[in-house]
């Protein structure tokens, strides 16, 4: 006597169901709390500078000046531009950091401006940053209005 059971399969999937109803249910508690979270760390922000303080230059500083009137000082000095190479040359060479600042009006023509970087590069400047002057001899301007 044989008995034969059928074709029984055994289900093995997992039913996620319930994860996911709790994934979610966690889901939405973080979501309502975070917001009621205090920060500990104070946030500042930064304050603008005085206008009325004149910026203090680093006296190691290296700055280039060109007036209108083709003018160059190096570092407040009236210098020739002859000079200014030579002079570039014999500061860069002993300093390890070789910064350049060229601070010019905004109404010289860039070729002008230009002999003054091509000078610094060759006296063996690293980094040049360029700066406006501003023409205090400048009349101020007025506006009309029509009525």
């Amino acid at each position: 006597m044989s008995m034969t059971l059928g074709n029984k399969k055994f289900k093995s999937d997992i039913n996620i169901t319930p994860y996911i109803d709790i994934l979610l249910v966690l889901l939405i508690i973080f979501m309502t709390v975070t917001p009621l979270k205090q920060h500990e760390h104070p946030v500042r922000v930064p304050q603008p500078a005085p206008a009325n303080q004149p910026k203090e230059v680093k006296p190691d500083s290296v700055i280039v000046d060109m007036d209108l009137d083709h003018s160059i000082k190096l570092n407040q000095k009236p210098i020739t531009l002859p000079e200014l190479e030579t002079t570039l040359t014999e500061v860069f060479r002993r300093r390890a950091v070789k910064n350049l600042f060229i601070r010019g009006d905004s109404a010289l023509p860039y070729g002008d401006v230009f002999v003054l970087l091509d000078i610094a590069k060759r006296s063996g400047v690293g980094d040049i940053a360029l700066l406006e002057m501003k023409n205090n001899n400048a009349p101020p301007e007025t506006s009309k209005s029509k009525r």
